[in-house]
């Protein structure tokens, strides 16, 4: 009696066990790439940094000019005046650090800027694939790009689906 209660368990799991998960894999940065509006939204990012970047440059080349010339001319200054200029200085570096900050900080205009650009991309990829999940019965889908997947087959992954999805076939 015991075994056939273990050979019948046995045999309950090995198909519990049988019955597959299906998976597939996309590829992120190649349906980025293919995204016009994710290029577009890169280049603005991208010339919105150099811009801001060079204002950062500008001001911190401010404060360098002048302790510069204050180390040229503390000779001859008075105490009152070393003090003066000084303060000066440290109130151009301050100024300086806190426009980097502003600018590219963790909640700066940067980030914001690319939150506002990307996150309507991203919603759209996301929903595209949660429809093809849906449609195709798949319990996951990873991505290629940032998983530590050594080996995939390509016939799992969808990536092109998601494009047909998003209207931009390949």
């Amino acid at each position: 009696m015991k075994k056939t209660l273990i050979a019948l368990l046995l045999i309950v799991a090995a198909s519990l066990g049988a019955h597959a998960q299906k998976f597939a894999l996309v590829d992120m940065d190649y349906i980025l790439s293919n995204i016009p509006a994710y290029e577009m939204a890169n280049e603005q990012l991208n010339q919105l940094s150099l811009r801001w970047q060079k204002e950062v440059e500008n001001q911190a080349k401010e404060a360098e000019t002048l302790y510069k010339n204050y180390q040229a001319e503390s000779v001859f200054l008075t105490d009152e005046q070393k003090l003066k200029k000084e303060e000066e200085i440290v109130a151009a570096e301050k100024s300086a650090s806190e426009l980097r900050a502003k600018y590219f900080g963790p909640d700066g205009e940067l980030y914001k800027k690319r939150q506002s650009l990307m996150k309507p991309i991203q919603e759209d990829i996301y929903n595209a694939i949660k429809k093809l999940c849906d449609e195709r019965g798949l319990q996951a889908i990873f991505d290629r790009a940032s998983a530590d997947i050594i080996f995939a087959s390509p016939k799992i992954d969808v990536s092109n689906d998601v494009l047909e999805k998003l209207g931009y076939s390949k």
